[in-house]
């Protein structure tokens, strides 16, 4: 009995909670015209400081969008110095009343740091409670890895953050996107039962995320 106890005690105190794998070595970086698939990306032979260096979230984005915001990310894809290094960054700049709309990251937990601006911030946990709160310059806002998370800029004046990551590639699943958007598409009769409406109001929502000609 003592030594099942014991072992468990081992398991619980060697094991950690992180998003990414750690490293084995001292870089891997991503070759990402590999077609080899494994978790994360293969290791190119040879490197220089360049695959370790991104400037495309130096200056604010375009944020003339359907939602008023525009999110650059500076992850593995952009930086493959970042492979196995379980860290990433993003510059989200907003309109006057710009969103970036409601969405999970399923592989990491944010953080925010405002530049500029102010924004109404807030997260949903599982028991459907909404924790909120207003940030301006300066602050900065954590976002647990999952729960559906937003930011609103509802000033009159532009706004921007840098969001820190504690994976290399954190996706992101908008909500509206994920279940209007999806291809092959959600059935109706899902979405209506779910959202409790009509299979027109369904599809007028849909067509709203139809790509554009």
């Amino acid at each position: 009995m003592e030594v099942v106890i014991l072992l468990g005690v081992v398991m619980m105190l060697s094991s950690r909670v992180c998003a990414d794998p750690d490293m084995l070595q001292d870089v891997c970086v991503a070759d990402l015209t590999s077609g080899v698939k494994v978790n994360g990306f293969p290791c190119k032979s040879n490197f220089t400081a360049e695959d370790f260096f991104f400037a495309g979230i130096a200056k604010p984005g375009a944020t003339n969008t359907t939602t008023g915001s525009l999110v650059t990310g500076a992850n593995v894809e952009k930086i493959p110095g970042l492979n196995t290094l379980g860290v990433s960054l993003s510059r989200i700049d907003y309109a006057p009343g710009g969103l970036n709309p409601p969405h999970t990251h399923p592989r990491a937990t944010e953080m925010v740091f405002v530049l500029y601006g102010e924004l109404d911030v807030g997260f949903i946990t599982t028991s459907n409670t909404l924790i909120s709160k207003s940030i301006k310059e300066g602050e900065v806002f954590a976002f647990p890895k999952g729960l559906v998370h937003f930011q609103k800029n509802n000033g009159k004046q532009p706004a921007a953050v840098i969001s820190a990551f504690n994976s290399q590639l954190p996706g992101t699943q908008s909500i509206a996107a994920t279940l209007f958007a999806a291809k092959p598409a959600v059935p109706d009769d899902v979405l209506t039962k779910a959202f409790q409406v009509g299979t027109k109001e369904i599809e007028k929502i849909k067509s709203r995320f139809a790509p554009k000609n």
